[in-house]
């Protein structure tokens, strides 16, 4: 077992990278350690905890705009926006749990590094499309920056693009800048009940088209539905297909109703309000639906596929395997849990078979838990095609020269 390095500020930081890459010594980088178990196993024995590197540093409500290090844990930035009215727009989820963590030990560096987003993904943007600067150590231990507090920044390059969603292999994030949103007054959610997945993903097709201004649409299947804590949606002892209207409470009130009129002929329904719309989306980014929770259990799969095809390629692929989905995204993310039985070998078999069915219908997928012994053994992400692991690999190499940061988080040898 190695050494646990905990800086206390930036400078710190600095010092620790360069005398690990002037030693060529890896090291695992972390924040709040929630979601160690996503991505491949890293091979590194020193652990390099940002734990010291927290706090809200700046927040101006008027402008919309907050600074944090990379350690502060979500929960501490959701309570001070809550008080302002304001909201963290990607809507980041809380995977911790999928993983054994306990509830709420997630932060702000961990989801910009991992590049998560939940249920408004598609209508907000990704974690990425939030941050407006950052400062970061390279993996040569120099200290470098990008953006700054403003929305309108066109100097130089947006290295902050480029380190969201790279999983602390490139840099790590010493301060992270990002805009916030004003919160929706009113949350409601409309549930129709008994769709099956073809008219699921009609009906959610229909919402995002249509003028009613959605932001989430998601399917459970009746085991999955019946797993929620909401109480509307376990009892309904079927498949369950939720549309979210936010806005100002009047707009919102009138909006929900027109869509529930427009949806009238696709069966019954419901309408969340409140705390429990808020708890079933929860539930829902987070995958908590999903059967085998916690750090063991069953395989977990994230598809990424087009929303007109996605519900019921991967419902198929579901029922081929034996497993459980939950689509958010209209469609257009689906979580997918396999039983893990067999050895690493028979697995393998499996995880290539999942790809090949994803990837004949435009998809692709990652493998968002599985024993470690698992993860060393099957590629969590896609493969890259052979130009773009070179433009990788120059890139990781550019960023971290001596291969210290998070090494084979991504890709095996990176």
């Amino acid at each position: 077992m190695g050494d646990l390095l905990e800086p206390a500020d930036e400078k710190a930081l600095g010092a620790i990278i360069a005398e690990a890459a002037a030693a060529g010594r890896p090291l695992e980088v972390s924040a709040g350690r929630s979601k160690a178990g996503l991505g491949r196993p890293v091979a590194a024995d020193d652990r390099l905890s940002l734990t010291r590197l927290s706090g809200i540093a700046y927040y101006e409500p008027g402008e919309l705009v907050m600074e944090a290090g990379p350690a502060t844990p979500l929960t501490e930035i959701e309570a001070a926006l809550a008080e302002n009215n304001q909201q963290l727009a990607f809507e980041p989820p809380d995977l911790g749990p999928l993983y054994g963590a306990a509830p709420g030990r997630g932060t702000i560096g961990g989801v910009i590094a991992c590049n998560l987003a939940g249920s408004r993904r598609p209508f907000a943007g990704a974690a990425r499309d939030h941050v407006l600067g950052i400062r970061a150590i390279s993996g040569r231990g120099e200290a470098f920056a990008s953006g700054g507090r403003v929305v309108k920044n066109v100097t130089g390059y947006d290295m902050s693009k480029l380190l969201a969603g790279s999983y602390g292999t490139l840099a790590v994030l010493s301060s992270v800048t990002f805009k916030v949103l004003p919160r929706a007054e009113t949350v409601r959610t409309a549930l129709l009940f008994g769709q099956d997945p073809a008219a699921a993903a009609a009906t959610m097709a229909a919402a995002v088209d249509g003028p009613w201004d959605i932001s989430a649409a998601a399917y459970l299947p009746a085991a999955e539905a019946a797993r929620s804590a909401v109480d509307y949606v376990s009892a309904a002892h079927t498949a369950v297909t939720a549309l979210r209207i936010e806005g100002s409470r009047d707009g919102a009130v009138v909006r929900c109703q027109a869509l529930r009129a427009a949806l009238t002929a696709s069966g019954p329904g419901e309408e969340l309000h409140g705390a429990r719309s808020r708890t079933l989306w929860a539930e829902i980014a987070s995958a908590a639906l999903l059967p085998g929770g916690g750090a063991g259990g069953d395989m977990i799969w994230r598809l990424s596929l087009p929303p007109a095809a996605g519900l019921e390629a991967a419902v198929e692929i579901a029922d081929a395997e034996g497993g459980a989905v939950v689509a958010d995204w209209a469609g257009g993310l689906i979580w997918l849990a396999m039983a893990a039985d067999g050895d690493a070998e028979s697995a393998g078999r499996k995880a290539a078979a999942l790809r090949a069915a994803v990837a004949a219908h435009g998809g692709h997928a990652t493998l968002v838990r599985a024993a470690e012994t698992l993860r060393r053994e099957i590629p969590v992400f896609e493969t890259e095609a052979p130009a773009l692991a070179a433009l990788t690999r120059r890139i990781k190499e550019n960023f971290d020269p001596r291969g210290i940061l998070n090494p084979g988080r991504m890709v095996e040898g990176l």
